[in-house]
């Protein structure tokens, strides 16, 4: 007894299984977690060290070095960056891909331990290393939060109390602040009256330095009791600061006797952020990543809901980004989708095999698509875009099974059979064929979901749902089909009417004899279309992964180095003032200084500079963006000529960098810069498609430096620390305490007026010897400029100058990178320097070598898969002639709408393999049963490939127009488009091509069987 045939003989298990796959389909669907895109582990830490008042260059080699050596001593370790400015490192260290998130705890605890140990071999005055492993965290609920008319430090007190509220909301895990307004107490002595008094800035930092400061009072005890006795309350106003006394040579005096004290900003904030114009502070809510997203932001949604009555009036928490929307959107966009597709695949069934063979295929896919949302759930595979577009992918294979029973059963009890032998007979011939064309098709999706890097985690949940659904649906082609066609199909008289006598399978069977009568002319048309399509295909444009259909795009500004956070926040204020009178455009923020928070997984922020500006521009719809994208460069590069405007769309999937990079390594800045600039002449030489060239080392500034007079300067007790610290009193000032409020600790800074009128050669420095003022002017021989790199990139402990480009909205990176590839690398580079593509190029290449390295084993399964259900070589052969030929329907659909070929081209174009394969295993094995009951070789063909006409067909109409939903997604149009016209092309091929191949395999032993048999 076959599978089938007990479905129909034990029905109560059959309507079990039917009961489990709808509920646990709903309850699946309700209880799914729910993102925008695919978790992917970002597997990067960052050290940051401060080292104050070194260089860029003394930073790299006494900082950067020792720790980057430490490093690499770890096996993990695939890449090693840093950025090193005055003053300051930054090192972003990244795990090899074949490093699951899970070993990532392990792998930051032996990190903190190396940097923990070299740390103790840095220079003095080295702040200790702090290594941040949570570099990867994505903050999918972001606000701007305005508070027009308050105070910086209501605003402070605002924002932080934001931050505790929602961080008790439950599923959030962090709350991330971010353009917080910066205070300081400054003390600005009166040169004049210090001199008079001899109280040097050092006496005033030593007072301030525990004026608020928090020790131990000890404790007493008193019987069996111990009570803890407090130190007294620190200075807790500005003006108790000023109250301070200050003892110097027997004499007292109070603060405000020599130096001004006030509260304000400070002079170079770290990041300047404005929403439509208004200064603001941003606000990222994080959630748990095992929750759903949706719950997650409701929730937070209803407690800032409640918060209105509490939050001072004028205050606005204005959206940037709400994921949740986002995700809640997307979700009923695919059950929008999923319905349009099924109602199309059953209308397309209705058409052509009636209504009782719609209802019982359209009912066993509408089970397989909730039956893999309950397995979804159980294996905890969210819903999200590539896990839902994997549905819609799978759609065309998981109707395939129903479909080739369905039918099967039908036209058996059209000839009289009843419905258990039809469902035994049709059952018991495709059931392995089918179950090894699923396994196959699955497989081919293997190496993208198997891949170690990042984009194989990015997609795995492809091969996943993919795997999922195509294996139930032949579980339920074999056991829920046959039951519903049990009760639905209806059985005729034995020896009734041809089903296959139609006029569409008559004009199929003319066709098909003359095909192979003349099979010779139609193999040579086929290899010649399929050179031309092969040429054409080239000539298609190449894209890693498409742009994203989030209607938001982003300016980047890069002033020369050197330029404050102020000049950078100005200029973006011109922009501000356009956008105002743009009517596409909803709401725009901008960052001076840096990028914004996380908050998309495939967003990645800017490192801080105070000559970077940053903004992020929300539109009325994605169509709007090209215009407007447009006009604003032409605007702000006309606006703006003293820096470096470009915008840039937000892009799907993992990645980074910029479109067009090459890396250019070696010992020498000087020869780096050089070379860099050869690469840059050469780039805008070759193709009018490269857009600002620039490096990631910018501009060498100007930097001032005192000749310290050894001799004089030592004789007269002072230092070179006594010499920087004099000059840093009279420019940024001297932290000299913290002034606490509440949790917040405000520095206290020791700094000369800035509206005294004295130069930098006028400052008086304290003799310790003399216990007296004289002019720094004495101790030094002059002051001097001197250029130097101020941003110094390393990779892997190798100083690399970055060259990175931009290309036209119209252009991919493929393209213009296939334009100036041959010229760059003719470039000669001395002996020590290496030339090294990146960018977009780079992130393509490694995905492709990770999916080259796991494709192999998957095609070797396919073809093993396809020989062992035959038994044999040459059927095999016949299917797989196929497969070259798949590519021919692409390379016209995609030629003929002008789209490119992307990532998920990729996977329409592995779908399509799968279906090409599939279709050929059932056709190719009904042509032998065919044959084993006796047919001459021809008739055998003609009669298996009429038979089977209705099921390729059908099976191609329903993917193809079941694919129309999504050419309205700018993620899956290029895949769309792949499967329709690959498919259309396809089903040619496996009506007309399959039997010719196998007639001219099968035909010589064919005639050697005849003659033999007419020789007996």
């Amino acid at each position: 007894m076959t599978i089938a045939r007990a479905s129909i003989d034990k029905p109560i298990l059959t309507w079990l299984l039917i009961l489990g796959c709808f509920l646990g389909g709903l309850w699946g669907f309700a209880s799914l977690g729910r993102l925008e895109d695919p978790a992917f582990t970002i597997k990067q830490a960052v050290i940051s060290t401060s080292y104050p008042g070194a260089s860029a260059d003394q930073v790299a080699r006494e900082v950067s070095e020792p720790l980057e050596s430490a490093i690499q001593q770890m096996g993990e370790i695939d890449k090693i960056t840093s950025v090193n400015q005055p003053g300051s490192s930054l090192i972003e260290v990244e795990v090899h891909s074949t490093y699951d998130g899970d070993m990532l705890p392990d792998i930051w605890t032996e990190l903190r331990a190396k940097v923990r140990d070299a740390a103790r071999n840095l220079p003095s005055g080295v702040d200790a290393p702090l290594v941040n492993d949570g570099f990867g965290d994505v903050f999918g609920l972001y606000y701007a939060v305005t508070a027009p008319g308050y105070s910086d430090a209501e605003i402070y007190r605002l924002g932080t109390w934001l931050r505790r509220e929602l961080l008790a909301v439950d599923g959030v895990t962090d709350v991330e602040l971010a353009g917080l307004p910066e205070e300081a107490i400054f003390v600005e002595p009166e040169l004049a009256i210090s001199v008079a008094h001899n109280v040097p800035p050092q006496a005033v930092v030593e007072a301030l330095a525990t004026a608020d400061s928090v020790a131990s009072a000890g404790s007493v005890e008193h019987g069996n009791r111990r009570t803890v006795i407090e130190a007294p309350e620190g200075s807790d106003s500005v003006s108790d600061i000023s109250g301070l006394s200050i003892g110097v040579n027997g004499e007292v005096l109070n603060l405000f006797d020599v130096a001004q004290v006030h509260r304000g900003p400070v002079d170079h904030p770290s990041l300047l952020l404005r929403h439509n114009g208004e200064a603001a502070f941003s606000l990222g809510v994080a959630g748990r990543a095992d929750e759903n997203i949706v719950e997650i932001g409701h929730r937070v949604d209803d407690r800032i809901a409640e918060l209105f009555a509490e939050i001072p009036f004028g205050v606005t928490l204005n959206p940037i980004y709400q994921q949740h929307l986002v995700v809640e959107e997307a979700s009923n966009d695919f059950l929008v989708n999923l319905a349009m597709s099924v109602a199309i695949v059953v209308g397309v069934l209705a058409l052509f095999m009636g209504w009782r063979a719609a209802t019982v295929v359209g009912a066993t896919l509408l089970l397989t698509v909730v039956g893999t949302l309950f397995f979804m759930a159980i294996f905890s595979i969210e819903m999200e875009r590539i896990s839902l577009g994997a549905l819609i992918i799978a759609m065309g294979m998981l109707v395939d099974n129903a479909i080739v029973v369905a039918e099967g059963m039908q036209i058996s009890m059209q000839q009289g059979k009843s419905s258990r032998e039809a469902a035994e007979d049709t059952a018991g011939k495709t059931q392995i064929p089918l179950l090894g064309a699923t396994v196959i098709g699955i497989m081919a999706f293997a190496g993208i979901g198997l891949s170690p890097d990042a984009t194989g985690e990015f997609l795995f949940s492809l091969f996943a749902v993919i795997g999922i659904s195509l294996l139930l649906s032949w579980g339920l082609a074999i056991t829920v089909t046959p039951l519903l066609g049990h009760y639905f199909f209806k059985r005729g008289t034995e020896g009734g009417a041809d089903a296959y006598s139609g006029a569409m399978f008559r004009a199929y069977a003319a066709t098909l004899r003359a095909a192979l009568k003349a099979r010779w002319l139609v193999i040579a048309g086929l290899v010649g279309i399929t050179v031309l399509c092969l040429i054409g295909f080239g000539q298609i444009r190449q894209q890693f992964f498409p742009n994203s259909n989030t209607p938001l795009f982003f300016v980047h500004y890069k002033l020369p180095q050197g330029s404050t956070v102020h000049d950078t926040a100005d200029d973006l204020a011109v922009i501000e003032d356009w956008l105002d009178n743009r009517d596409e455009v909803t709401a725009y923020t901008s960052y001076a200084g840096g990028g914004a928070t996380r908050f998309m997984l495939t967003y990645s922020a800017e490192k801080p500079n105070p000559s970077y500006g940053h903004m992020i521009i929300r539109t009325e719809s994605i169509d709007t963006i090209p215009a407007l994208r447009a006009d604003l460069e032409k605007f702000g590069r006309e606006a703006l000529p003293q820096g470096e405007f470009r915008t840039r769309r937000l892009v799907f999937g993992p990645g980074g960098g910029d479109p067009i990079e090459l890396r250019v390594s070696g010992p020498d800045p000087v020869m780096l810069h050089q070379i860099g600039q050869q690469v840059i002449e050469v780039m805008e030489a070759t193709s009018p498609d490269v857009l600002d060239p620039r490096t990631n080392w910018r501009e060498p500034e100007l930097v001032i430096r005192p000749d310290y007079a050894t001799e004089r300067a030592q004789s007269a007790g002072i230092s070179r620390d006594d010499v920087a610290s004099t000059l840093r009193f009279a420019t940024d000032g001297i932290t000299g305490g913290v002034y606490r409020e509440g949790e917040r600790q405000i520095p206290i800074i020791v700094r000369q007026s800035p509206d005294a009128s004295s130069t930098l050669r006028d400052q008086p420095v304290w003799s310790q010897n003399a216990q007296d003022f004289m002019l720094i002017e004495q101790v030094i021989d002059g002051l001097h400029a001197e250029v130097q790199n101020t941003l110094i990139h390393r990779r892997d402990r190798v100083a690399t100058l970055t060259v990175g480009a931009d290309i036209p909205p119209n252009r991919t990176a493929a393209e213009v990178f296939g334009q100036i590839r041959e010229a760059v690398e003719a470039i000669h580079v001395p002996q020590g320097y290496a030339l090294t593509w990146g960018g977009e190029y780079e992130s393509s290449s490694d995905a492709q070598a990770s999916l080259n390295s796991q494709l192999p084993l998957s095609l070797l399964i396919m073809v093993l898969i396809s020989v062992l259900l035959f038994n044999a070589v040459r059927q095999p052969i016949v299917i797989w002639l196929l497969v070259p030929m798949s590519v021919n329907g692409v390379a016209l659909g995609l030629l003929g709408t002008g789209l490119p070929f992307t990532f998920t081209a990729l996977l329409g174009l592995l779908s399509l393999s799968g279906m090409l394969i599939k279709n050929g295993i059932v056709l190719v094995e009904e042509i032998d049963l065919v044959r084993a009951e006796g047919r001459p070789l021809r008739e055998a063909i003609v009669e298996a490939c009429v038979s089977r006409l209705r099921p390729v067909v059908l099976a191609g109409a329903t993917t193809i127009l079941g694919m129309l939903p999504l050419l309205g997604d700018a993620f899956f149009v290029s895949m769309a488009v792949t499967i329709m016209g690959g498919l259309a092309f396809a089903s040619v091929l496996t009506l007309i091509a399959a039997p010719v191949f196998y007639y001219v395999i099968f035909a010589r032993s064919e005639r050697r069987a005849v003659a033999a048999a007419a020789a007996a």
